[in-house]
């Protein structure tokens, strides 16, 4: 069975840089259900739940194959 994020979900907009556009697609889309809305190759995708045009554009513009952060460092702790 496949999940769907319900369609009134509701974030504001949200642009993440990742590593990885494909290991990125498979946690948005594949474990919280977002959709994708566009995909511009292995550069940035486009998520929403419900159609919107989108609620979180996920990029490797400056970020491809990059590294975590160490432990003590700036970066995302939460979000909710």
């Amino acid at each position: 069975m496949s999940y769907s994020i319900p369609p009134g979900t509701r974030i504001g907009h949200v642009h993440l840089k990742v590593a990885d556009l494909d290991r990125a697609a498979a946690f948005y889309c594949g474990v919280l259900g977002f959709e994708v809305q566009a995909r511009y190759g292995d550069q940035a995708l486009f998520v929403s739940a419900g159609g919107y045009h989108h609620h979180i554009g996920l990029n490797t513009w400056e970020s491809r194959g990059g590294t975590p952060p160490p432990p003590g460092h700036t970066g995302l702790y939460h979000t909710a």
